[in-house]
């Protein structure tokens, strides 16, 4: 299935880049804290990156990719990972099918970067 990993591929295109991820491994995006609700921009960076569902860590680049991974297993990483983060858990199922809608369309291979609850493939020129 198509999913989002972490990925250094075009990062320093934007002057607030940031890649502390472990390239490849699965991405998801959680929802921005109280200082960056508004602004993708903002200081702490959480509304421009995704996080790493095994570090824990945070890129502001993913890829699309395709993996050998059914979508029940797919959802259970994410679950485990928010709960390994200490989040709720319950939304999983919701974020896992929104991601895989969202990048549906898109090539395998294709650099996504978010902005606040949209996240699109990274323009070839900034």
């Amino acid at each position: 299935m198509k999913v989002l990993v972490a990925t250094s591929r075009t990062q320093g295109q934007r002057d607030n880049d940031y890649h502390w991820c472990v390239d490849g491994e699965l991405v998801q995006a959680l929802p921005a804290c109280a200082s960056d609700k508004d602004d993708p921009e903002g200081g702490c960076g959480c509304g421009r990156g995704f996080a790493g569902l095994n570090s824990h860590k945070a890129t502001t680049t993913a890829a699309v990719a395709e993996v050998p991974l059914a979508f029940d297993d797919y959802v259970e990483a994410i679950r485990s990972s928010m709960e390994d983060g200490g989040w709720p858990t319950h939304n999983a199922p919701v974020l896992a099918a929104s991601l895989v809608t969202a990048i549906s369309d898109l090539p395998i291979g294709t650099v996504i970067e978010r902005r606040l609850d949209w996240i699109r493939a990274r323009p070839s020129a900034l």
